[in-house]
């Protein structure tokens, strides 16, 4: 089976999960962060390089205070807890997003988990945190016009590589496969730039039910499909000579 580098998963159908089982929505929050450990323990073994998860967006900012304010003491109870195990998984962590609008002590248990996982050389493990592809990419035109108008570069010098570059990315390698969970058929600002020749599975199963079993089924798609970045397939080439 032919592996993806790097995975990038949305991880949707929390809150509906919870709503199904008439629970309140931090019930699927906490079962979607195990759901998530299992799914990095599964990549990481299964020798995939790159796996980003889509956290939190910027878009998030925008649910009711209790639930924005669960899901950070989530996230920095998951980064005390299991910093520990991605070392022990030789997992690399790290994050992309607007960091300046997380909580001082959220960061801090950030910065202290990259700090601790520097030195892994197993899967490279991202969270996508308070992060909007749109700011993204914004903020990268920014930078590059600033160059520009300090005389650094030229307006011709801009190319796809320069732009790539300048984003919080870089250097990790566009997804390979992006997978999204819940039934939902669309990207929600997410890895925009990144994704022009990602290969996509979306499935039905909310978050909160996905598994190992999923993930396998999602990577034998992936595997089944020709990639040919806007070329023509090599056998298609063959059958057009003869």
């Amino acid at each position: 089976m032919t592996l993806p580098k790097h995975v990038a998963i949305i991880m949707d159908g929390n809150g509906r999960w919870a709503q199904l089982k008439h629970r309140p929505r931090s019930f699927g929050h906490v079962k979607g962060t195990r759901v998530a450990k299992k799914i990095i323990t599964a990549c990481s073994r299964r020798g995939i390089k790159h796996l980003t998860l889509y956290a939190f967006s910027t878009e998030n900012w925008f649910r009711p205070q209790t639930e924005v304010s669960l899901l950070m003491r989530i996230l920095q109870r998951y980064l005390r807890r299991e910093t520990e195990n991605l070392v022990k998984e030789n997992i690399r962590f790290s994050v992309i997003g607007d960091l300046s609008r997380l909580p001082k002590d959220v960061l801090k248990s950030i910065e202290g988990a990259m700090a601790t996982t520097a030195q892994c050389t197993g899967l490279h493990l991202v969270f996508a945190l308070s992060y909007g592809s749109r700011q993204e990419i914004t903020n990268a035109v920014r930078d590059i016009a600033e160059k520009i108008a300090n005389g650094e570069i030229s307006a011709h010098e801009v190319d796809e590589e320069m732009i790539n570059s300048s984003l919080s990315t870089y250097p990790t390698p566009d997804p390979d496969l992006i997978i999204r969970t819940s039934g939902e058929q669309r990207l929600s600002n997410f890895l925009l730039w990144q994704a022009a020749y990602s290969e996509f599975y979306f499935t039905d199963v909310l978050w909160p039910n996905f598994t190992e079993t999923h993930l396998e089924e999602a990577l034998t798609a992936y595997s089944q499909r020709q990639r040919r970045f806007g070329k023509v397939a090599h056998d298609s080439v063959e059958k057009l000579s003869n």
